[in-house]
């Protein structure tokens, strides 16, 4: 697998079509040729009223381009943005990164909301905020928001307010590989987990659980002290996390395992 260094020069989506053949999945190019087909067309549904632009935006994407969700939802497949725009099938985090680039084409603002589990999308024209599951392309009212944090984390959950708080580039480019790695794993693909974890701590250096998930990738891999390492640096650098404990277990049992097969 080749170098891929992350900076915090984003543009999407070529970025996100980079790692995604960086990985070993969707092919750039026709990555590529399928984002210009589509990008190329929408200008057709500019209409004065940004209202009605908005609505034209919405029912092209998903009744006529026919994008959907994927039912392999926690697939490789779903998590990645060159799938998704050749396919028109995606996760949450896919399709609305697609719906967002598409309506700023038409000088329309959709904007990126993380909550758990979930991501959707924030439009505000004029004095109407609306919130769009870009699943179906519907709209959220506040309390359908709380009720999906609430599935996420559990019904005694408080809906915080930076649930709304729009993200930059980079944290919505960071859940598409969080995602991406998820994937990974649950198919046993643990090399493009491992880069995953890689290409996250490039941006994200001081994101302990990083090394906590990496290191449970690279015993996959049998790559013992790459996992050892890990582990003694989450518990060099966490020493009052609640699992400190539980990962100090794991290092010893690591370190045993190293000795087995030395």
């Amino acid at each position: 697998m080749t170098t891929l260094t992350l900076n915090d020069t984003i543009q999407l989506p070529d970025l996100a079509f980079d790692i995604t053949q960086h990985l070993g999945f969707s092919k750039q190019e026709a990555a590529k040729w399928a984002w210009l087909e589509i990008a190329g067309s929408v200008l057709s549904h500019y209409v004065v009223d940004r209202h009605q632009r908005l609505e034209g935006l919405l029912h092209w994407f998903y009744k006529d381009l026919g994008f959907c969700v994927r039912e392999s939802y926690y697939s490789v497949e779903a998590a990645d943005l060159g799938a998704c725009v050749i396919t028109r099938q995606g996760n949450s985090t896919t399709l609305a990164t697609l719906l967002m680039l598409l309506a700023k084409q038409l000088d329309l603002k959709l904007e990126p909301l993380l909550l758990p589990g979930t991501t959707v999308l924030c439009s505000r024209i004029d004095d109407e905020i609306r919130y769009i599951d870009p699943l179906t392309g519907g709209e959220l009212s506040r309390h359908q928001l709380h009720v999906l944090v609430r599935g996420e984390l559990g019904n005694g959950v408080a809906f915080k307010p930076r649930y709304l708080k729009p993200v930059s580039l980079k944290r919505l480019l960071s859940r598409m590989i969080h995602e991406l790695k998820a994937g990974s794993i649950v198919s046993h693909q643990y090399e493009a987990a491992m880069e995953c974890c890689n290409l996250l701590l490039q941006w994200h250096p001081d994101d302990l659980n990083l090394n906590r998930e990496r290191a449970f990738i690279a015993q996959q891999l049998g790559c013992i002290s790459v996992a050892a390492a890990d582990l003694k640096h989450f518990v060099d650098n966490s020493p009052h996390d609640p699992v400190i404990e539980l990962v100090k277990m794991q290092l010893k049992e690591l370190k045993d395992e190293r000795e087995i097969y030395h």
